[in-house]
């Protein structure tokens, strides 16, 4: 099994229903194909740079065990078509 490292951020102006029910979407999503370890929510944070004319958004960071890419790729194709989530990064972790 691989390890794998998600994170992805939701933006700012969205309502506390609609953010909860944007990370359990893309947490489903995710423990469909693989084994979910950690899912730490990290809060509302200022960007880096604006991204679609926002200065913070709201970050999930989650840890997954996977046999294959499959839940990786399928959470990245949906990710990249949310308007919710305004950005995402799936990297794999060196296994020490």
């Amino acid at each position: 099994m691989r390890k794998y490292e998600i994170m992805y951020i939701v933006r700012p102006d969205i309502e506390e229903e609609a953010k909860k029910a944007v990370f359990e979407r893309f947490n489903g999503i995710l423990a469909e194909g693989a084994e979910v370890i950690e899912v730490k929510d990290m809060g509302k944070r200022r960007l880096a740079y604006e991204i679609n004319d926002f200065k913070d958004g709201f970050y999930q960071l989650v840890t997954i065990n996977s046999e294959d890419a499959a839940s990786g790729q399928e959470f990245d194709r949906l990710a990249k078509i949310s308007e919710d989530v305004i950005r995402h990064m799936i990297v794999r972790l060196d296994e020490a």
